[in-house]
């Protein structure tokens, strides 16, 4: 498998879907969402599908679907099922390919002290750190930082996404360690809006992650 990445945020609703969108499009990756939880019409992979311009991209189908919108953990209970981890297998390809997870890292899978970010663990996966600017988004972001750097996961990218607050990003980049960044402003969402993005990032995120 080539290099495989694990997309998650500082919490829920700060654009990981949309990120990953621009990096599938900007990287010619592959797309995995393991667990989407309620919106089932309308799930994150068929938004990606939807946005996406390159032909070598596939998204692959999501492995658990689950009609409540609430943790994963809370989910799989109110319809009699556990998730574990170990159980969560990454598709196979010979592309690069971007997990997108649910929420923030230690959303719960189970009861048993498993989270979401151990599907990364488990599997050896680089993290892409999302950051929306909001009230409290620098304490969420230290801490989700505190917590991948002390539990030794290697974070390869922080995507800064929304409106710019100079700074509270000079605030989490002086306790970031040097870790890359890249920056997306708000912008209306369609189709080609998101390929204009992603081919303004394109040759920074090969650089970066050092993929080509």
């Amino acid at each position: 498998m080539s290099k495989t990445y694990f997309v998650t945020g500082i919490g829920t609703g700060v654009g990981k879907t949309l990120v990953s969108t621009i990096l599938t499009e900007a990287l010619k990756a592959d797309y995995y969402k393991p667990i989407q939880c309620g919106d089932l019409d309308s799930t994150d992979a068929d938004f990606v599908q939807e946005h996406l311009f390159n032909s070598r991209s596939k998204v692959h189908p999501t492995s658990v679907l689950l009609r409540l919108a609430a943790s994963p953990h809370a989910a799989a209970m109110a319809e009699g099922k556990s998730l574990k981890a170990n159980q969560i297998l990454l598709p196979s390809t010979t592309n690069k390919l971007l997990v997108e997870g649910a929420g923030g890292v230690l959303v719960p899978l189970n009861e048993n002290k498993e989270y979401i970010i151990d599907i990364a663990r488990i599997n050896n996966l680089e993290i892409i750190l999302v950051v929306d600017y909001y009230l409290g988004s620098i304490n969420h972001t230290l801490l989700t930082l505190n917590y991948l750097l002390s539990n030794n996961f290697k974070i390869a990218l922080i995507v800064f996404n929304g409106d710019k607050v100079e700074t509270s990003k000079r605030a989490i980049l002086k306790e970031a360690q040097n870790i890359p960044f890249v920056e997306i402003d708000r912008f209306d969402v369609s189709p080609e809006s998101i390929k204009e993005q992603a081919d303004s990032l394109a040759q920074s995120l090969e650089n970066l992650l050092n993929v080509k």
